[in-house]
């Protein structure tokens, strides 16, 4: 039974702390959050203990953490929970700073403790299917990946101003998905972002509507749309174009159900939110998590896998500032 201490009860936390529940190897023996209603409504609801974040990462019946913490508690907690010798799961970003992520790279590979960063998207059934075919050869040589993520509204300004922007915080999902899928580090970014949706996330320095174009060494080509409004619900679509053909995951409907009328044919709408959409992608990402830790494997993906999805959210920050390309690193 993997002992884990839960860093962070918002609603990330609670959704992990479902997911643990659901394992029969996993229990939660303890929570911390900054705020002690939400610790001590986690707490009723898992049956753990409130205790401060010291007293998780330094406690002898915890075997591993579940940081959902703010991103820029996360370097501090990292370093900590490595030093204990905790096994680490980590909400994406790791860090904000990828000197940060390098520091967090030494320290958890001198404790020698399993990490896992939390792309959970890369559990999702569909796109896990989508990978698994892509590398049997189901449609050859990879040549473009489209993929389409837009969030049904804006969220709050507050967070916004905390978020590190929407290429660090929202697209940092799909640069992450690009490299699962196509299997290969991208040398040339070009990104470009616009505020359409709010006047005043522009005015908060931020942009809610952006596209980037990523290429290989060897001229494969990512697409990747953002937008921070789809007013059909929550838009996450992905095709991969090769040389034998195409793959492609749709939307996941409220429900299966068509009706058609005279009028033509109608569907319902896109699931709402992440909450819905990746609910089974949560389960299979805290189970791979505990496996891993069990058997004494890599987690994947791992913190390098965070590093690589950082590079490539700061460059295209940068990209959209100066309206240049990138060149990354080892191009």
């Amino acid at each position: 039974m993997l002992r884990i201490g839960l860093l962070g009860c918002g609603r990330i936390g609670q959704v992990h702390a479902g997911s643990i529940k659901a394992l029969h190897d996993a229990t939660v023996v303890a929570v911390a959050d900054a705020l002690p209603d939400a610790a001590g409504a986690l707490a009723a609801e898992t049956g753990a203990e409130v205790r401060d974040a010291g007293a998780i990462l330094t406690g002898t019946d915890i075997d591993a953490v579940v940081i959902g913490t703010p991103t820029d508690t996360h370097f501090d907690l990292i370093r900590a929970a490595a030093a204990a010798g905790k096994a680490i799961f980590c909400e994406k970003p790791v860090d904000m700073s990828v000197d940060n992520i390098r520091a967090c790279i030494d320290a958890v590979e001198a404790a020698g403790v399993t990490f896992l960063t939390g792309f959970n998207r890369r559990f999702d059934p569909n796109f896990a299917s989508l990978q698994a075919r892509i590398a049997a050869g189901a449609i050859g040589a990879v040549e473009m990946v489209t993929i389409t993520s837009r969030d049904p509204s804006p969220p709050p300004l507050s967070y916004i101003a905390r978020s590190g922007g929407l290429f660090r915080d929202m697209m940092i999902h799909d640069f992450d998905m690009a490299r699962f899928l196509v299997g290969a580090e991208f040398t040339r970014l070009h990104a470009v972002g616009s505020s359409l949706v709010d006047p005043d996330i522009g005015k908060a320095g931020d942009v809610d509507t952006a596209a980037v174009i990523l290429t290989t060494a060897d001229g494969r080509i990512c697409q990747i749309s953002n937008s921070r409004r789809a007013v059909y619900g929550y838009d996450q679509r992905i095709e991969v174009h090769g040389a034998g053909g195409m793959l492609r995951a749709e939307n996941q409907l409220e429900s299966t159900v068509e009706i058609a009328t005279a009028t033509g044919f109608a569907r319902d709408p896109a699931q709402h939110f992440f909450l819905e959409r990746y609910a089974p992608a949560y389960l299979a990402e805290m189970r791979a998590f505990v496996t891993a830790v069990a058997d004494g494997k890599p987690a994947n993906p791992g913190i390098h896998d965070g590093l690589q999805a950082q590079i490539l959210a700061d460059a295209a920050a940068r990209s959209c500032e100066t309206g240049q390309p990138v060149d990354l690193p080892g191009a």
